[in-house]
């Protein structure tokens, strides 16, 4: 090393001074861990003056210990003399990994140590790493040990995971959910106590609209596998149930949606968002005809709308978090969980559900069976208007002859009037001219 070129030369893109290690120097090193390497000397003022600094063993071993517990890496250490004074040189390795300080990625910019924020930070981990793969600075004390039970205990069930007799420590290593001794993002999304604190908006929105007017909004914190079960719980609250009995008095539930397809929606919109993407939520719209899945992050992995729905491989966007989902048996066979929502939804006599990208994001939208019996009847529909609907249900159509015939005793005025609040109520739409004209639902 020619120490005094490097003094003449001053600050580079490879090269820090510092006269004290404060908060830029370490942040300098995740810039060069991030960059191209580079070297800090520590006891050099801006200038290339050497200032001198604190080479005793302790000085450099709470160097050390911060560098690694913070950081995750060991960069080499080394203390020199120059001018009867010393100099401590931190040489840092380019990481293959990005690496933060104080959950903060910084990266070097000429003379400049600068963060990497916003679209430059989801380029920045786009060259190749996964969201949940990579490492932060949570702590195993925040790690939820109940979550953690939990999920060995259902995964053991499936025998998809083997060892339950493992500490927390080492079952989460055991996954992949600890890399170079530092908790992944997933490990903290999945089984943390407060994920939040890290990942702001990793939450689900679940939204109750009532004619365009929001009268119930919840937002879902906590662990994915917290979310995943309590927005299940939000969104059956926000729909309607009622009990048939079939078979030997069997009462079976029958909900506005299958709960199987709501569960295929909700845990995609979780499992595959984007989550580099932190800037919005999660969110679940419920309307009195619809609802509304929508996860930021467009479709991944080559996938189109098209490719969908049909037999594909799966390229998970996380894949850490879709396999631990899979282990705790919430997923069942990777791949295949668009084509068992839209099958529990035509078993259920609804129609197939819509897929959209839209929004920086990915949208499925349900469609309630708004000819149901009871909704019509909610809606305030008189015996004749639901006679026409179900007329229109058996025959695809209805002209007014047809519904003069099916209406005995109703005058041919009143039974129009009646016809035009449903095109108003959207549920029919008129065909053709006032002579000829039918109706047919929407």
């Amino acid at each position: 090393m020619n120490f005094s070129r490097i003094l003449d030369e001053g600050k580079g893109t490879q090269v820090e001074f510092t006269e004290s290690m404060n908060e830029p120097g370490f942040r300098a090193i995740s810039a060069f861990s991030n960059t191209s390497g580079g070297s800090l000397f520590c006891g050099v003022s801006d200038k290339g003056d050497v200032t001198g600094f604190d080479c005793s063993e302790k000085s450099v071993r709470t160097i050390t210990a911060k560098i690694t517990s913070k950081m995750g890496i060991r960069p080499s250490i080394s203390c020199f003399t120059w001018e009867k004074k010393k100099v401590l040189c931190i040489n840092v390795e380019k990481s293959s990994n990005p690496i933060s300080y104080n959950g903060i990625y910084f990266r070097r910019e000429g003379t400049k140590t600068t963060p990497i924020l916003g679209d430059k930070l989801r380029d920045f981990f786009l060259r190749g790493s996964n969201w949940d793969g990579l490492t932060n600075d949570a702590t195993l004390e925040e790690i939820d040990a109940e979550s953690v039970a939990r999920f060995i205990s259902r995964a053991a069930k499936r025998d998809r995971i083997f060892d339950e007799e493992e500490d927390t420590w080492q079952i989460l290593k055991s996954l992949n959910l600890i890399v170079n001794g530092k908790l992944t993002n997933a490990a903290v999304i999945l089984f943390g106590k407060e994920p939040q604190k890290y990942f702001t908006n990793a939450l689900v929105r679940v939204i109750r609209f009532k004619d365009e007017v929001s009268i119930f909004d919840r937002r879902i914190t906590g662990n994915l596998f917290q979310q995943a079960e309590e927005a299940e719980e939000a969104i059956k609250n926000s729909i309607n149930v009622k009990f048939e009995i079939k078979g030997k008095l069997i009462r079976e539930e029958v909900w506005d949606y299958p709960l199987k397809a709501i569960r295929e929606a909700l845990i995609n919109s979780i499992v595959h968002r984007d989550y580099f993407k932190s800037q919005i939520q999660t969110q679940i719209k419920i309307f009195d005809d619809q609802i509304w899945f929508f996860n930021p992050g467009e479709l991944f992995g080559g996938l189109t709308i098209e490719k969908l729905k049909e037999a594909h491989p799966s390229s998970p966007r996380n894949p850490l978090i879709a396999e631990m989902f899979f282990k705790a048996g919430l997923v069942e066979v990777h791949g295949s969980g668009i084509r068992r929502m839209i099958r529990s939804l035509q078993d259920a006599g609804l129609p197939e559900p819509e897929f959209k990208e839209e929004f920086a994001g990915f949208s499925v939208y349900m469609m309630k069976n708004v000819y149901d019996m009871e909704y019509l009847k909610s809606l305030g529909l008189n015996r004749s208007q639901i006679q026409a609907v179900s007329y229109m249900q058996e025959h695809g159509s209805l002209t007014m002859s047809d519904f003069l015939r099916i209406s005995p005793g109703i005058t041919e005025r009143t039974l129009r009037r009646y016809l035009a609040d449903l095109v108003d109520k959207k549920l029919v739409r008129a065909i053709g001219e006032k002579k000829g004209r039918s109706y047919e639902l929407y």
